[in-house]
Formats: structure tokens, C-alpha cells, sequence
């Protein structure tokens, strides 16, 4: 628990800190230097965090050695490296010095890129002893889940163990591979899959030519769709069904409460919103999730607040915002009903209004563009 709560207070002390930092080194100072004090390690021990290391292999570059901004040293080896970058640099998966010094350091094995916001790990699965081209592992410390939390424990001073760390790099990046190509299937089945499913289900007695693919593709989606909401409806039935039931002698009288802490109990995700997610998912990037509120069904990227697309299913008139300005959105609208909402959200914004959710099939375009959009950001 203690954990939780110091990388809790960190995240709150970054986002005070944000606006007043400027450049690399206060970065460094405000930011990167407290985060690894939060995983454990004793900042003012430079046997243990070694600022601007230079390793015994480093090479001359203009005249001077090349270094990286920290390594992180237990029992007298480094195992893990780190390159620095200020707060308001986008990060890049990484620079060739960082990759130089983890190929250099060969008891590291871990290279981290930050910016103080978000730490990228990266580590060697692909070539021993040369670090990655993606990171296995990212973590926002203004955006986490408690998932995230339990990515980050690994890397905690008493937790540091590089068999595991190799381990569980391997589970993440094979398991989001393998979830990659299923949600690709599932949302463009290819020949083989579907020819593999009629097999299976054996549905057809004559050869299964292309034309007989071709004939089965759309029924073999709109399967997949209701197979998804199907698994989600059955996932959250299961879910309410665990919730232990209350007798009447267990209620208490409590004082009434403002109606904004009451706001979590309103939520109801419909079948409906379900239905609408699935077939999103269907014809949009992969990795996305959802967020139901009070008032809208939220679709997004990797955290909330990278979201594209928000459902407004409970309004009389049903309609849809995409995160794109309304001359973007128009051309792509299939003449539906278009309205600009930018002041309502504070970004570049347009409200699409519908029929049914079947009108989400003809604005897959629209939803995609907005989804690429997002992700572009990111």
C-alpha cells in the first residue's frame, strides 16, 4: 500500500509542479529524480544512481565521451540506464545513445526514455544484449491504472529481479502481439479464418471457393459483433449477479448526500452502448476501451482522456461526438445532421446525429479518421 500511496503523491506533485519547469535539467530535479526515489532507490548514493554515467566502453564523440543521465547500479552492476528528455519533448521510442550504452552495459537490462510525465522501458527480447525497438512497458504518472501499478512494482528496488523482468516483458509484448492479430481477425476476418470457422461449424457441404467466402465474409462480422456483445453482456451479469444482496434489516438511515456523489450509481451501460462499442471496435484500431458515464459512453485510446468518440445514447435524439473539427467531419458524415461543438468541449469537436446505431456502419469512415486522428497525438 505504501507504494501506491507514494507514486499517488508524486502524480499530484507533478501536476503542480508542470508549469513552473523549464528544460532538461529541471526535469531531472523535480521530476525523473523523485520517481525513481518512489521506486526505492537512494538518489544521493551515487553507487547506487550514477549521474551522467560513462561507461568503460563508451566512445569519443565531438571531441568527448557520450554518457547517459542516470544508471541505476544494485550490487555493484548496472541494470538499468536512463535517458532524460524535459518535460515539454515528445518522446521518440528512443535515442541511438541509449541504445549504444545498453548494448555497452551488459548487466543492464533495462533502458528507460523519460520525460518526467512518461517512462518508456525497453529491454532485449528480440537480440540479447540489444535493446528493443518498442518499449514493452509504459507508464504515465499523470494517467495510470491499477494495472500499471502492478507493471511498475517490478521495477522497485526491493522487487528488481532481471529473470522476471525478462519474464513478464516476454508475457506483455507476446500477449499484445497475439491480442493484435485476434482483434485483427475479429475485425477484418481473413480467408483463412473464415474458412477455418465453416469448417468447423460445418455449414456448407460444397468446396469452399472464394466465392463462397466472399458470400459468408458479412455474415462471419456480424457473428463476430454479436458474439463480442454476447461475452460483454454475459462479463457484467456475472459481475452483478456477485454482488452480495443486502436484507432490509442491514439498511441504514444515513443523512442525504449531494447528488454529485450519487452520480456513479446512475451509470447503466446499455446493450445498446454495447452493441455500438463492438461494432466500432470492428472497424477501428484495436486497442481501445471504453468508459461509460452518467451522461455519454466514451471511446478511447490508451487512457480516457485520449478519447475520439462519445455516444449520447439516452438524449431523445440520438447522436454522436467524434473528436475532428466540423469541416472534417462534414464530408464524411453521409449527409446526416451535423452541428459544431468545439465550445462545449474546449477542443475542435462536431456532434453527428443518428437514426439507430446501424447509422455507425455508414460513418466507419468518419469514426476511423477521428480514431487515426487521436492516435496521431499520441
Amino acid at each position: 500500500m505504501a507504494f501506491t500511496e507514494d507514486i499517488a503523491k508524486l502524480s499530484e506533485q507533478v501536476r503542480k509542479r508542470l508549469e513552473h519547469i523549464q528544460g532538461e535539467e529541471a526535469t531531472k530535479q523535480a521530476l525523473i529524480l523523485p520517481f525513481f526515489t518512489s521506486l526505492g532507490y537512494d538518489i544521493y548514493d551515487p553507487t547506487e544512481v550514477k549521474p551522467e554515467y560513462i561507461s568503460d566502453a563508451a566512445t569519443k564523440r565531438a571531441g568527448q565521451f557520450e554518457k547517459v543521465d542516470y544508471a541505476i547500479r544494485l550490487n555493484n552492476a548496472v541494470v538499468m540506464v536512463v535517458e532524460a528528455k524535459a518535460v515539454n519533448e515528445k518522446l521518440v521510442s528512443h535515442d541511438g545513445q541509449l541504445r549504444r550504452y545498453f548494448t555497452w552495459t551488459e548487466t543492464a537490462k533495462v533502458g528507460i526514455v523519460t520525460n518526467g510525465k512518461e517512462y518508456r522501458f525497453f529491454t532485449d527480447l528480440r537480440a540479447e544484449n540489444i535493446m528493443d525497438e518498442d518499449p514493452f512497458f509504459s507508464f504515465n504518472i499523470l494517467d495510470y491504472t491499477p494495472k500499471d501499478l502492478e507493471n511498475l512494482k517490478f521495477f522497485h528496488r526491493d522487487n528488481f529481479d532481471p529473470a522476471a523482468i525478462t519474464y513478464h516483458a516476454e508475457e506483455i509484448v507476446y500477449t499484445k502481439g497475439i491480442t493484435k492479430q485476434v482483434s485483427e481477425l475479429l475485425r477484418n476476418p481473413s480467408e483463412d479464418f473464415i474458412r477455418l470457422l465453416l469448417g468447423a461449424a460445418n455449414l456448407t457441404d460444397s468446396r469452399i471457393t472464394k466465392n463462397v467466402i466472399e458470400k459468408f465474409k458479412p455474415i462471419v462480422k456480424k457473428s463476430i459483433q454479436n458474439s463480442l456483445v454476447d461475452l460483454i453482456s454475459i462479463s457484467l451479469n456475472q459481475e452483478i449477479q456477485a454482488e452480495p444482496e443486502v436484507s432490509l434489516t442491514e439498511i441504514t438511515l444515513d443523512p442525504p448526500i449531494d447528488s454529485t456523489e450519487t452520480s456513479a450509481s446512475k451509470i447503466i451501460t446499455t446493450p445498446e452502448e454495447l452493441e455500438a462499442f463492438a461494432k466500432i471496435q470492428s472497424f477501428c484500431k484495436p486497442e481501445i476501451s471504453h468508459k461509460d458515464t452518467a451522461s455519454y459512453f466514451s471511446i478511447h485510446l490508451g487512457n480516457s482522456t485520449w478519447w475520439f468518440v462519445r455516444l449520447y445514447f439516452s438524449n431523445k435524439k440520438k447522436n454522436i461526438i467524434v473528436r475532428l473539427p466540423l469541416e472534417e467531419t462534414k464530408p464524411l458524415a453521409n449527409n446526416l445532421e451535423v452541428q459544431d461543438c468545439s465550445g462545449h468541449i474546449g477542443s475542435a469537436a462536431t456532434r453527428v446525429y443518428i437514426s439507430s446505431i446501424n447509422d455507425l456502419d455508414q460513418l466507419a469512415p468518419l469514426i476511423q479518421k477521428a480514431c487515426e486522428t487521436e492516435a496521431s497525438k499520441h
